[in-house]
């Protein structure tokens, strides 16, 4: 089923655009998941890093949290994940960008409000900008929240 709805995505959409402004441990694999399937048929994914998902996207960042609600279940996905050998949420991210046309924008407003330099940013990050110049680009591309 999930395949079917992404070929759809593909013949109607130019590209796939992720917000990600969750910064749970579960969002973050999510995020590095689509861009990677993305990539894989040769679809373009731009990247929104906005709220709590900003800090993860720093040179110095936290580690991924899950909410006590999924503390059994994600546990068990991580251990499940570990036993296929799965990248890590980062990893899938570099790989998605060295498979294709991703590239990963944070939010200038949010790095200012956390107090946040250009310095202070990933080299997996392409650019900082403004939610403005992210929807400029979204005119033909599929845009979903996680």
């Amino acid at each position: 089923m999930l395949t079917r709805s992404l070929e759809a995505v593909i013949l109607v959409a130019r590209g796939l655009g992720i917000v990600l402004y969750s910064g749970r441990a579960d969002t973050l694999v999510l995020a590095g998941v689509l861009a990677q399937t993305a990539a894989n048929y040769d679809m373009p994914v731009r990247i929104f890093v906005t709220s709590f998902a900003t800090p993860y996207f720093m040179k110095e960042k936290p580690e991924p949290k899950l909410p006590q609600e999924f503390m059994e279940w994600g546990q068990k996905m991580f251990e499940g994940m570990a036993k296929m050998k799965a990248p890590s949420w980062y990893d899938m991210l570099k790989d998605a960008k060295e498979l294709g046309d991703v590239k990963i924008m944070v939010c200038s407003m949010t790095m200012e409000a956390l107090g946040f330099s250009k310095d202070h940013v990933d080299p997996i990050v392409d650019d900082v900008v403004g939610a403005a110049t992210f929807l400029a680009e979204m005119s033909d591309y599929e845009v979903i929240f996680v």
